[in-house]
Protein backbone atom coordinates (compact mmCIF):
# COMPACT_ATOMS: atom_id res chain seq x y z
CA UNK A 1 0.00 0.00 0.00
CA UNK A 2 1.14 3.50 -0.80
CA UNK A 3 0.69 6.80 1.00
CA UNK A 4 0.58 9.89 -1.22
CA UNK A 5 0.90 13.38 0.27
CA UNK A 6 -0.20 16.14 -2.07
CA UNK A 7 -1.16 19.79 -2.28
CA UNK A 8 1.36 21.14 0.21
CA UNK A 9 4.52 23.21 0.45
CA UNK A 10 7.36 20.75 0.95
CA UNK A 11 10.25 21.93 3.15
CA UNK A 12 13.65 20.75 1.94
CA UNK A 13 16.97 21.55 3.68
CA UNK A 14 17.48 24.73 1.64
CA UNK A 15 14.16 25.51 -0.02
CA UNK A 16 10.38 25.26 0.01
CA UNK A 17 8.74 23.83 -3.08
CA UNK A 18 5.10 23.63 -4.08
CA UNK A 19 3.20 21.46 -6.55
CA UNK A 20 4.83 18.21 -5.54
CA UNK A 21 3.39 14.86 -4.58
CA UNK A 22 5.36 12.67 -2.19
CA UNK A 23 4.87 8.94 -2.68
CA UNK A 24 5.63 6.58 0.18
CA UNK A 25 5.72 2.79 0.23
CA UNK A 26 6.85 0.27 2.85
CA UNK A 27 7.71 3.12 5.21
CA UNK A 28 10.05 4.86 2.76
CA UNK A 29 9.87 7.80 0.38
CA UNK A 30 9.89 6.25 -3.09
CA UNK A 31 9.11 9.26 -5.30
CA UNK A 32 8.82 13.05 -5.23
CA UNK A 33 6.93 14.03 -8.36
CA UNK A 34 4.85 16.62 -10.11
CA UNK A 35 1.21 15.84 -9.26
CA UNK A 36 0.54 14.88 -12.88
CA UNK A 37 3.13 12.14 -12.55
CA UNK A 38 1.26 10.31 -9.80
CA UNK A 39 -1.62 8.02 -10.72
CA UNK A 40 -3.47 6.89 -7.58
CA UNK A 41 -4.52 3.26 -7.47
CA UNK A 42 -7.03 1.39 -5.35
CA UNK A 43 -5.80 1.04 -1.80
CA UNK A 44 -3.63 4.16 -1.82
CA UNK A 45 -3.91 6.48 1.19
CA UNK A 46 -4.19 10.07 -0.04
CA UNK A 47 -3.31 12.87 2.37
CA UNK A 48 -4.30 16.34 1.19
CA UNK A 49 -2.10 18.91 2.90
CA UNK A 50 -4.54 21.66 1.82
CA UNK A 51 -1.81 24.17 1.12
CA UNK A 52 -0.02 23.67 4.44
CA UNK A 53 3.67 22.94 4.93
CA UNK A 54 5.00 19.40 4.62
CA UNK A 55 8.08 19.08 6.80
CA UNK A 56 10.32 16.16 7.69
CA UNK A 57 9.27 14.71 11.03
CA UNK A 58 10.66 16.54 14.05
CA UNK A 59 13.46 14.76 15.95
CA UNK A 60 13.88 15.48 19.66
CA UNK A 61 17.22 14.22 20.98
CA UNK A 62 16.61 15.30 24.58
CA UNK A 63 13.26 14.79 26.33
CA UNK A 64 12.34 13.44 29.76
CA UNK A 65 8.63 13.01 29.14
CA UNK A 66 5.31 14.74 28.52
CA UNK A 67 1.57 14.38 28.87
CA UNK A 68 1.87 13.70 32.60
CA UNK A 69 4.48 10.97 32.09
CA UNK A 70 8.21 10.79 32.83
CA UNK A 71 10.51 8.14 31.44
CA UNK A 72 11.86 7.68 34.98
CA UNK A 73 8.43 6.44 36.09
CA UNK A 74 9.70 3.05 35.00
CA UNK A 75 6.49 1.94 33.31
CA UNK A 76 5.66 1.06 29.74
CA UNK A 77 2.58 3.27 30.06
CA UNK A 78 4.78 6.28 30.80
CA UNK A 79 6.94 5.66 27.73
CA UNK A 80 3.94 5.22 25.47
CA UNK A 81 2.02 8.16 26.93
CA UNK A 82 4.95 10.54 26.50
CA UNK A 83 5.62 9.33 22.96
CA UNK A 84 1.98 9.82 21.98
CA UNK A 85 1.86 13.30 23.50
CA UNK A 86 4.91 14.42 21.55
CA UNK A 87 3.59 12.87 18.35
CA UNK A 88 0.60 15.19 18.59
CA UNK A 89 3.02 18.10 18.29
CA UNK A 90 4.98 16.84 15.27
CA UNK A 91 7.67 14.68 16.86
CA UNK A 92 8.26 11.48 14.89
CA UNK A 93 11.41 10.34 16.71
CA UNK A 94 12.90 11.01 20.13
CA UNK A 95 15.52 9.98 22.67
CA UNK A 96 13.95 9.08 26.04
CA UNK A 97 16.20 10.76 28.59
CA UNK A 98 16.92 9.78 32.19
CA UNK A 99 17.86 11.89 35.21
CA UNK A 100 20.43 11.46 37.95
CA UNK A 101 19.32 8.42 39.90
CA UNK A 102 20.46 5.20 41.49
CA UNK A 103 21.95 2.47 39.34
CA UNK A 104 18.97 0.31 40.30
CA UNK A 105 16.56 2.82 38.76
CA UNK A 106 18.58 2.87 35.55
CA UNK A 107 18.55 -0.90 35.34
CA UNK A 108 14.77 -0.89 35.70
CA UNK A 109 14.30 1.62 32.90
CA UNK A 110 16.41 -0.49 30.52
CA UNK A 111 13.94 -3.37 30.66
CA UNK A 112 10.99 -1.00 30.46
CA UNK A 113 12.44 0.67 27.38
CA UNK A 114 12.76 -2.62 25.50
CA UNK A 115 9.14 -3.51 26.20
CA UNK A 116 7.96 -0.01 25.27
CA UNK A 117 9.71 -0.24 21.89
CA UNK A 118 7.71 -3.39 21.14
CA UNK A 119 4.39 -1.81 22.10
CA UNK A 120 4.86 1.66 20.64
CA UNK A 121 2.37 1.93 17.76
CA UNK A 122 0.87 5.41 18.13
CA UNK A 123 3.74 7.51 19.40
CA UNK A 124 7.01 8.99 18.21
CA UNK A 125 9.63 6.35 17.51
CA UNK A 126 12.24 5.65 20.17
CA UNK A 127 15.78 6.12 18.83
CA UNK A 128 17.62 4.78 21.87
CA UNK A 129 18.28 5.99 25.39
CA UNK A 130 19.97 9.21 26.46
CA UNK A 131 21.42 9.02 29.96
CA UNK A 132 21.73 12.45 31.56
CA UNK A 133 23.95 12.07 34.60
CA UNK A 134 24.67 11.11 37.29
CA UNK A 135 28.20 12.35 36.59
CA UNK A 136 27.72 16.11 37.03
CA UNK A 137 29.39 19.08 38.72
CA UNK A 138 27.59 19.92 41.95
CA UNK A 139 27.55 23.68 41.29
CA UNK A 140 25.94 23.15 37.88
CA UNK A 141 23.39 20.54 38.92
CA UNK A 142 20.37 22.75 38.19
CA UNK A 143 17.29 20.69 39.03
CA UNK A 144 19.20 17.39 39.11
CA UNK A 145 18.91 15.77 42.54
CA UNK A 146 22.30 16.36 44.27
CA UNK A 147 22.15 13.22 46.40
CA UNK A 148 22.73 11.08 43.30
CA UNK A 149 25.71 13.04 41.90
CA UNK A 150 29.00 11.16 41.70
CA UNK A 151 32.13 10.69 39.59
CA UNK A 152 32.34 8.11 36.80
CA UNK A 153 33.91 4.89 38.06
CA UNK A 154 34.67 2.03 35.63
CA UNK A 155 33.10 -0.56 37.90
CA UNK A 156 29.78 1.27 37.82
CA UNK A 157 29.59 2.53 34.23
CA UNK A 158 30.81 -0.74 32.73
CA UNK A 159 28.06 -2.53 34.65
CA UNK A 160 25.53 -0.10 33.19
CA UNK A 161 26.90 -0.42 29.67
CA UNK A 162 26.82 -4.21 29.86
CA UNK A 163 23.20 -4.08 31.03
CA UNK A 164 21.86 -2.25 27.96
CA UNK A 165 22.66 -2.06 24.27
CA UNK A 166 20.07 0.71 23.78
CA UNK A 167 22.17 3.63 25.10
CA UNK A 168 23.08 6.00 22.26
CA UNK A 169 24.01 9.17 24.18
CA UNK A 170 25.36 9.97 27.63
CA UNK A 171 25.64 13.52 29.02
CA UNK A 172 28.19 14.25 31.74
CA UNK A 173 30.71 16.79 33.05
CA UNK A 174 34.05 16.17 31.30
CA UNK A 175 36.21 17.74 34.03
CA UNK A 176 35.32 15.09 36.62
CA UNK A 177 38.02 12.55 37.52
CA UNK A 178 37.81 9.66 35.08
CA UNK A 179 35.45 11.45 32.66
CA UNK A 180 37.81 11.56 29.68
CA UNK A 181 38.56 7.86 29.97
CA UNK A 182 34.84 7.20 30.21
CA UNK A 183 34.20 9.30 27.10
CA UNK A 184 36.67 7.19 25.14
CA UNK A 185 34.88 4.03 26.32
CA UNK A 186 31.58 5.48 25.08
CA UNK A 187 32.94 6.36 21.64
CA UNK A 188 34.27 2.83 21.14
CA UNK A 189 30.69 1.66 21.70
CA UNK A 190 29.28 4.24 19.24
CA UNK A 191 27.64 6.12 22.12
CA UNK A 192 27.78 9.93 21.92
CA UNK A 193 29.37 11.54 24.99
CA UNK A 194 27.93 15.04 25.51
CA UNK A 195 29.09 17.88 27.76
CA UNK A 196 26.54 18.76 30.44
CA UNK A 197 26.06 20.30 33.90
CA UNK A 198 29.71 21.23 33.98
CA UNK A 199 32.19 23.70 35.47
CA UNK A 200 34.85 22.92 32.87
CA UNK A 201 37.07 25.63 31.43
CA UNK A 202 38.14 25.86 27.80
CA UNK A 203 41.42 24.06 28.50
CA UNK A 204 39.42 21.09 29.78
CA UNK A 205 36.88 21.14 26.96
CA UNK A 206 39.50 20.81 24.21
CA UNK A 207 40.79 17.38 25.32
CA UNK A 208 37.18 16.34 25.98
CA UNK A 209 36.25 17.23 22.41
CA UNK A 210 39.22 15.22 21.17
CA UNK A 211 38.00 12.30 23.32
CA UNK A 212 34.60 12.37 21.58
CA UNK A 213 32.58 14.97 23.51
CA UNK A 214 31.30 16.68 20.35
CA UNK A 215 27.93 17.93 21.63
CA UNK A 216 27.13 20.57 24.24
CA UNK A 217 23.95 19.62 26.08
CA UNK A 218 21.38 22.46 26.35
CA UNK A 219 23.84 25.29 25.68
CA UNK A 220 23.90 27.97 28.43
CA UNK A 221 21.90 25.79 30.83
CA UNK A 222 23.96 24.10 33.54
CA UNK A 223 27.37 25.08 32.20
CA UNK A 224 30.26 27.41 32.88
CA UNK A 225 31.00 30.68 31.18
CA UNK A 226 33.93 33.10 31.83
CA UNK A 227 35.26 32.48 35.32
CA UNK A 228 38.17 33.62 37.46
CA UNK A 229 40.68 31.39 39.20
CA UNK A 230 43.41 33.03 41.26
CA UNK A 231 42.48 36.35 39.63
CA UNK A 232 42.99 35.01 36.09
CA UNK A 233 40.08 34.78 33.67
CA UNK A 234 39.26 31.55 31.87
CA UNK A 235 36.79 30.82 29.10
CA UNK A 236 34.13 28.28 30.02
CA UNK A 237 32.09 25.71 28.15
CA UNK A 238 29.87 28.37 26.57
CA UNK A 239 32.87 30.08 24.98
CA UNK A 240 34.47 26.76 24.06
CA UNK A 241 31.31 25.77 22.20
CA UNK A 242 31.80 28.74 19.91
CA UNK A 243 35.58 28.54 19.65
CA UNK A 244 35.60 24.86 18.65
CA UNK A 245 34.18 24.87 15.13
CA UNK A 246 33.34 21.18 15.18
CA UNK A 247 31.32 21.36 18.40
CA UNK A 248 27.59 20.77 17.98
CA UNK A 249 25.16 22.39 20.39
CA UNK A 250 21.56 21.86 21.36
CA UNK A 251 19.33 24.61 22.74
CA UNK A 252 16.02 24.64 24.58
CA UNK A 253 14.25 27.08 22.26
CA UNK A 254 11.12 27.54 24.34
CA UNK A 255 11.61 31.31 24.55
CA UNK A 256 12.12 31.05 28.33
CA UNK A 257 15.39 29.19 28.90
CA UNK A 258 17.04 31.47 26.34
CA UNK A 259 15.76 34.97 25.48
CA UNK A 260 15.54 36.32 21.96
CA UNK A 261 19.05 37.81 22.08
CA UNK A 262 20.72 34.49 22.98
CA UNK A 263 18.65 32.51 20.48
CA UNK A 264 19.83 34.92 17.80
CA UNK A 265 23.41 34.78 19.09
CA UNK A 266 23.50 30.98 18.84
CA UNK A 267 21.96 31.08 15.37
CA UNK A 268 24.42 33.73 14.16
CA UNK A 269 27.61 32.12 15.46
CA UNK A 270 26.88 28.36 15.39
CA UNK A 271 24.35 28.34 12.58
CA UNK A 272 21.53 25.91 11.75
CA UNK A 273 23.86 23.07 10.75
CA UNK A 274 25.57 22.92 14.16
CA UNK A 275 22.55 23.76 16.30
CA UNK A 276 19.82 21.28 17.20
CA UNK A 277 16.61 22.26 18.94
CA UNK A 278 15.56 20.10 21.88
CA UNK A 279 12.66 20.25 24.29
CA UNK A 280 14.37 18.94 27.44
CA UNK A 281 10.71 18.51 28.39
CA UNK A 282 9.54 16.94 31.63
CA UNK A 283 6.14 15.37 32.33
CA UNK A 284 4.45 18.80 32.26
CA UNK A 285 4.79 19.13 28.46
CA UNK A 286 1.31 19.33 27.01
CA UNK A 287 -0.18 19.74 30.51
CA UNK A 288 -1.77 22.73 32.33
CA UNK A 289 0.04 24.94 34.83
CA UNK A 290 0.33 23.84 38.45
CA UNK A 291 2.32 21.47 40.62
CA UNK A 292 4.17 18.59 38.96
CA UNK A 293 7.07 16.21 39.57
CA UNK A 294 10.46 16.14 37.87
CA UNK A 295 11.68 12.58 37.65
CA UNK A 296 9.89 9.47 38.81
CA UNK A 297 6.61 9.67 40.68
CA UNK A 298 8.05 8.02 43.78
CA UNK A 299 11.57 9.53 43.88
CA UNK A 300 11.23 12.74 41.87
CA UNK A 301 11.26 16.37 42.99
CA UNK A 302 8.23 18.63 43.26
CA UNK A 303 8.22 21.45 40.73
CA UNK A 304 5.88 24.24 39.65
CA UNK A 305 4.75 24.83 36.09
CA UNK A 306 4.16 28.51 35.38
CA UNK A 307 5.13 31.12 32.80
CA UNK A 308 5.59 28.41 30.17
CA UNK A 309 8.32 26.56 32.06
CA UNK A 310 8.90 24.21 35.01
CA UNK A 311 10.64 25.69 38.07
CA UNK A 312 11.92 24.48 41.40
CA UNK A 313 9.44 25.39 44.17
CA UNK A 314 11.73 28.17 45.48
CA UNK A 315 12.03 29.45 41.89
CA UNK A 316 15.84 29.47 42.03
CA UNK A 317 16.19 27.43 38.83
CA UNK A 318 14.27 26.07 35.91
CA UNK A 319 13.40 22.38 36.23
CA UNK A 320 13.16 21.32 32.62
CA UNK A 321 10.89 22.71 29.98
CA UNK A 322 7.27 22.02 29.15
CA UNK A 323 7.92 22.65 25.46
CA UNK A 324 6.97 20.51 22.51
CA UNK A 325 8.82 20.49 19.22
CA UNK A 326 6.25 22.60 17.37
CA UNK A 327 6.75 25.31 20.00
CA UNK A 328 10.51 25.22 19.42
CA UNK A 329 10.14 25.83 15.70
CA UNK A 330 7.50 28.51 16.32
CA UNK A 331 9.82 30.27 18.78
CA UNK A 332 12.76 30.27 16.39
CA UNK A 333 10.62 31.71 13.59
CA UNK A 334 8.48 34.20 15.50
CA UNK A 335 10.86 35.30 18.28
CA UNK A 336 14.37 34.63 16.98
CA UNK A 337 13.30 35.62 13.44
CA UNK A 338 15.02 32.65 11.83
CA UNK A 339 13.83 31.62 8.34
CA UNK A 340 11.39 28.71 8.49
CA UNK A 341 13.62 26.46 6.37
CA UNK A 342 16.50 26.83 8.81
CA UNK A 343 14.34 26.52 11.92
CA UNK A 344 12.97 23.26 10.54
CA UNK A 345 16.48 22.07 9.71
CA UNK A 346 17.49 22.56 13.36
CA UNK A 347 14.57 20.32 14.33
CA UNK A 348 15.14 17.64 11.68
CA UNK A 349 18.32 17.18 9.69
CA UNK A 350 20.75 18.62 12.24
CA UNK A 351 19.69 16.37 15.14
CA UNK A 352 19.59 13.45 12.71
CA UNK A 353 23.18 14.16 11.67
CA UNK A 354 24.32 14.55 15.29
CA UNK A 355 22.89 11.13 16.12
CA UNK A 356 24.24 9.65 12.86
CA UNK A 357 20.82 8.71 11.46
CA UNK A 358 20.73 11.31 8.69
CA UNK A 359 20.92 8.60 6.04
CA UNK A 360 17.50 7.44 7.18
CA UNK A 361 15.82 10.52 8.64
CA UNK A 362 15.87 14.30 8.78
CA UNK A 363 14.93 15.39 5.26
CA UNK A 364 12.47 14.72 2.48
CA UNK A 365 14.50 12.59 0.11
CA UNK A 366 13.97 9.42 -1.89
CA UNK A 367 14.99 6.37 0.09
CA UNK A 368 14.62 7.98 3.51
CA UNK A 369 12.00 7.10 6.10
CA UNK A 370 8.55 8.49 5.33
CA UNK A 371 8.36 10.67 8.44
CA UNK A 372 6.48 13.95 8.06
CA UNK A 373 4.66 16.65 9.94
CA UNK A 374 2.07 18.88 8.28
CA UNK A 375 1.50 22.30 9.83
CA UNK A 376 0.08 25.73 9.04
CA UNK A 377 1.71 29.18 8.96
CA UNK A 378 1.83 29.31 12.77
CA UNK A 379 3.30 25.79 13.12
CA UNK A 380 -0.01 24.32 14.29
CA UNK A 381 0.26 20.60 13.56
CA UNK A 382 -2.54 18.87 11.67
CA UNK A 383 -0.82 15.57 10.81
CA UNK A 384 2.10 13.57 12.09
CA UNK A 385 3.18 10.71 9.82
CA UNK A 386 5.63 8.01 10.86
CA UNK A 387 7.01 5.66 8.21
CA UNK A 388 4.05 6.42 5.97
CA UNK A 389 1.39 5.89 8.66
CA UNK A 390 -0.64 8.70 10.21
CA UNK A 391 -0.12 8.58 13.98
CA UNK A 392 -1.82 11.91 14.61
CA UNK A 393 -4.49 13.70 12.58
CA UNK A 394 -6.99 12.48 10.04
Amino acid sequence: MRTIIKNGKAIFPDSIEENLSIVCENGKIVDILNPDGVVPTEGDTIIDARGKYISPGFIDIHTHGGGGHDFMDGTVEAYLGAAETHAQHGTTALLPTTLTSTTEELMKTFATYKEAVKQNKKGAKFLGLHLEGPYFAYNQRGAQDPKYLRNPEPEEYNQILEASDDIVRWSLAPELPGALEFGKVLTTRNILPAIAHTDAIYEEVVPAFEAGFTLATHLYSGMSTITRRNAYRYAGVVEASYLIDGMDVEIIADGVHLPKSLLQFVYKFKGPDKTALCTDSMRGAGMPDGESILGSLDKGQKVIIEDGVAKLPDRTAFAGSVATTDRLVRTMVNIAEVPLVEAVRMMTLTPARIMKIDRQKGSIQKGKDADFVIFDDNINVSHTILEGNVIYGN
